[in-house]
């Protein structure tokens, strides 16, 4: 028998991640790099991303680390050409950039906390797509892939956790109306969405007084951990994923078929 293939193998493939200074993208990052990915990161905070393309590389890997403002059009435009620039086309993009505004319901925001969510989590990404299929198309790349993270928060929420569920809803309903109108392009779109898992957007909730009776909630008994997410992310970045298109994938420790 020949050697089997390993279907998650990103050798020479070419990863552009935002909101790569911290949590999912941060994480993200490595694993990518570790498959044998070439990874840009782009995030505002450029010492974070400094420090994780230093981690990267001294692992042996190819990272480059651009600044990134998913609020501002000409920052992702800036972010995307210096990616091809450095490492040529760009095979998949993952949409991770996303923030919350605290614990309020939707009377406790006001247009500020709106904006601030909206603008990053879903205008950021679909301003990133879009770019980034101008890309494909005009650059002759024969394809693409993209990648938005979202949250189980797009179907299974709590008080408090507006406008961020609001975008993460409209994040997975955007990913399957871009999988397809993308579709004519060689592009698939697909979303990974986590269920509860310690980052700095989760922290307030995971890390309070209601985090015991919250856990309950979850079949498996347990918040997700970022190892959870390696397998369906390198399933959706590789071409083990070629034929999905449209997908949420969920990973949520079964929480999100949990009654009430």
């Amino acid at each position: 028998m020949g050697r089997r293939m390993n279907l998650f193998d990103l050798t020479n493939k070419h990863v552009a991640i935002t909101g790569a200074s911290s949590g999912f993208g941060r994480h993200f990052a490595g694993v990518l790099a570790k498959a044998g990915a070439k990874v840009a990161l782009g995030a505002r905070r450029m010492d974070r991303i400094e420090a994780r393309v230093a981690e990267i590389r001294t692992a042996g890997g190819a990272a480059l680390g651009a600044a990134l403002d998913v609020t501002n059009a000409a920052s992702i435009q800036s972010f995307l050409d210096a990616a091809l620039a450095e490492f040529g086309p760009i095979d998949v993009l993952i949409n991770n950039a996303g923030v919350e505004a605290g614990a309020k319901t939707y009377e406790m925001i006001d247009e500020a906390d709106w904006d601030f969510v909206l603008n990053t989590n879903l205008k950021g990404a679909w301003l990133a797509a879009k770019f980034y299929t101008e890309r494909v198309r005009t650059n002759g790349w024969g394809g693409g892939n993209v990648i938005n993270i979202s949250s189980i928060t797009d179907r299974r929420t709590i008080k408090g956790q507006f406008p961020y569920a609001v975008s993460k809803g409209a994040l997975s309903r955007m990913t399957e109306v871009m999988a397809l109108e993308a579709a004519k392009h060689s592009i698939r779109v697909n979303a990974l969405a986590p269920g509860y898992v310690l980052t700095d957007v989760s922290r307030l909730l995971l890390e309070s007084e209601r985090s015991a009776d919250f856990v309950k909630g979850i079949p498996m008994r347990r918040y997700g951990e970022f190892a959870d997410l390696d397998g369906p992310l390198l399933l959706l970045a590789s071409d083990a994923s070629a034929y999905m298109t449209g997908t949420i994938l969920v990973v949520d420790g079964g929480h999100a078929c949990a009654s009430l």
